[in-house]
C-alpha cells in the first residue's frame, strides 16, 4: 500500500493507456478510476471527488483543456490537481495546459516510473496543503472562541447590587466601590468626567447657567 494513498481519476480515450496506468498505479496502492472521455470524467469526479486527475488532451468531444476548464469552474473540484499526459509536446501546448490550471505535464509515450514519481509528488503536496488549510481553520476557530470568551468576560451581566443612596456598587468580595471603579474593572469602558446642569445648579447655586 502506498503510504500517501489517494483516489486517482485517469482520463484517456486509448484503452491500452488506461490499462497500463490503472495497473501501475493500482500496484502502488492507489484507488484508480478510468474514464474514456471528458464527459465521463466530469461525471465521475462530481460523484466522488478525486485526489488527483491524470488527463489526456486529444480526445473526442471535450478535449483535455475543456475538461480542465470545467473542473476549475466547479467550486468542489477546482482544487484537485490535474496532470496532463499528452502526445502534444510543443511549448505552446504545455503553456496552455498550465494556463487552464494543470499542475504538471507529461509527454507521451510516457514512462511509468516518471508518472508514479510525479503522482506521488503532487499527492504529497496536496496532502500538505490540506493539512495546512485545516490547521489554519482550526487556529482561526480557536482565536474566534478566545475572543468570544474575552468579550464575555468584559460584559456586565446579571444583577448588580448598588446602594440606593450613594450609588456605590458591592463587588464579588463584598466591598463597596465607586461605580466608575467597578465598571472599569469589568469592562473596557473609559470615563471622561463632567457635570450635568442639575448638579451644577445644586452645587453652585450662585452660578448662572445660560440656556439656548
Amino acid at each position: 500500500m502506498n503510504i500517501h494513498g489517494g483516489n486517482i481519476l485517469v482520463v484517456d480515450d486509448t484503452k491500452e493507456n488506461l490499462r497500463i496506468l490503472v495497473e501501475a498505479l493500482g500496484s502502488k496502492g492507489y484507488k484508480v478510476r478510468p474514464a474514456l472521455n471528458g464527459q465521463i470524467a466530469l461525471e465521475a469526479a462530481r460523484k466522488e471527488i478525486p485526489d488527483l486527475i491524470l488527463l489526456d488532451i486529444i480526445m473526442p468531444g471535450m478535449d483535455g483543456y475543456e475538461v480542465c476548464d470545467a473542473l476549475k469552474a466547479d467550486m468542489h473540484l477546482r482544487d484537485v490537481p490535474v496532470i496532463f499526459i499528452s502526445a502534444l509536446g510543443e511549448l505552446e501546448d504545455k503553456v496552455k495546459g498550465f494556463s487552464v490550471g494543470g499542475v504538471d505535464y507529461i509527454n507521451k509515450p510516457f514512462q511509468v516510473e516518471e508518472v508514479l514519481a510525479r503522482v506521488k509528488t503532487h499527492l504529497t503536496l496536496r496532502n500538505l496543503t490540506k493539512e495546512l488549510k485545516d490547521k489554519n481553520t482550526r487556529l482561526q476557530q480557536t482565536n474566534e472562541a478566545l475572543q468570544g470568551a474575552l468579550d464575555e468576560i468584559k460584559t456586565l451581566r446579571g444583577i448588580i447590587p448598588i446602594c440606593s443612596h450613594c450609588k456605590k456598587i458591592r463587588d464579588d468580595e463584598g466591598y463597596w466601590k465607586q461605580i466608575e471603579a467597578y465598571i472599569s474593572a469589568h469592562s473596557e469602558a473609559q470615563f471622561s468626567h463632567g457635570i450635568c446642569p442639575d448638579c451644577a445648579q445644586e452645587l453652585y447655586p450662585d452660578f448662572k447657567l445660560y440656556e439656548k
